[in-house]
């Protein structure tokens, strides 16, 4: 500061006052300053005005599985609200693991961010010291039970019940569900749709067409597709309840050889970029994952403004887009040609 005020002919406190935006500088000094600056190629710290103004304009955002498509578009929501707003974002990867979900938030109160956005690992076993300090924290797509938290999630319950009735009502009446862990609310609240929706058609769940396999495994999820596709009575459909379920699902039905939606029906949780691309494309409940990350980056900086207001929980309706895959569309030509 002391080398740009040189420069331009004037204080530290008025090259200060231009670097904070502050409205009592002339034009023509602040002019002179801005070039001063470019010329010496001048940043302020970052670390020496948060430890003068107690403040930084930086969001954490601690994701589960950075590999996972869905958190590509959740990521751009926070960025652009966040870039909109003059914060800035640093990411982190916790691979499901709830001790190295620790560290980074650690790391985010040792760095006193402004707030945290964060899909956690766990729904509860949570340090209260860290989620109840002065940082506000936003639960991303998973619930987090032990503390009272702002929190944006999808309607899994109601997305998965919508794409299970429909292939009930096109006539499937044995239907696989390939889901994942029970401990997440993902995974728990997909399976709970699945049942409504057979409960509603008056039919038993079964264990035997419930698998389980972790949400970030394609190999898990193939395995699994294998076990259910070979049973002695296979299921007519599957319904699949998150992107890599359903790779896992895909290549084990390429792998039996079988065809869809002739041999195997398959309906999805989630609606990868490529589904309507596939032959035949895929019947899919798509998540707004853009809009799930402006939601979150909206509520952190609402909590950031207002620090006392009750913490509120906001869920996203889905809607079912119906392809080929699930054999709708054939049936309904095989109907028409009947009737004429």
């Amino acid at each position: 500061m002391k080398d740009v005020a040189r420069q331009a002919g004037v204080s530290t406190a008025t090259v200060s006052r231009v670097l904070n935006d502050q409205p009592n500088v002339k034009l023509e000094v602040r002019a002179k300053v801005l070039e001063a600056i470019e010329a010496l190629k001048y940043r302020p710290s970052r670390v020496a005005r948060r430890l003068r103004t107690n403040s930084t304009h930086v969001i954490g955002l601690i994701i589960s599985d950075i590999q996972n498509l869905f958190f590509t578009s959740v990521t751009r929501g926070i960025e652009d609200v966040a870039s909109r707003n003059g914060y800035s974002l640093i990411l982190c990867n916790t691979d499901e693991d709830l001790d190295r979900e620790r560290v980074y938030l650690e790391v985010m109160h040792d760095e006193n961010v402004a707030g945290i956005i964060l899909a956690s690992a766990s729904e509860t076993g949570h340090d209260p010291e860290l989620y109840n300090s002065h940082i506000p924290i936003v639960a991303l797509d998973r619930l987090i039970k032990d503390v009272p938290l702002d929190t944006v999630l999808v309607d899994n319950v109601g997305g998965a019940k919508t794409a299970v009735t429909h292939l009930l009502s096109i006539g499937h009446r044995r239907i696989g569900l390939i889901t994942g862990q029970q401990h997440l609310t993902t995974g728990r609240e997909r399976q709970e749709g699945y049942e409504q929706a057979l409960k509603e058609f008056g039919l038993a769940i079964d264990p035997v067409l419930i698998r389980r396999a972790d949400f970030r495994q394609v190999a898990e999820s193939r395995q699994q597709a294998l076990e259910l596709l070979t049973l002695p009575q296979r299921p007519t459909a599957l319904f699949t309840a998150n992107t890599m379920n359903t790779l896992g699902a895909l290549t084990a039905i390429q792998e039996l050889g079988l065809r869809i939606p002739d041999d195997i029906a398959i309906s999805t949780f989630d609606d990868i970029p490529w589904a309507s691309l596939l032959d035949p494309p895929l019947t899919a409940v798509p998540q707004p994952t853009y809009a799930l990350g402006k939601t979150a980056g909206e509520m952190l900086l609402a909590r950031i403004a207002d620090p006392d207001r009750p913490p509120t929980q906001i869920r996203l309706e889905l809607q079912l887009v119906v392809r080929e895959s699930c054999g709708a569309h054939r049936r309904m030509n095989m109907a028409a040609g009947a009737s004429q």
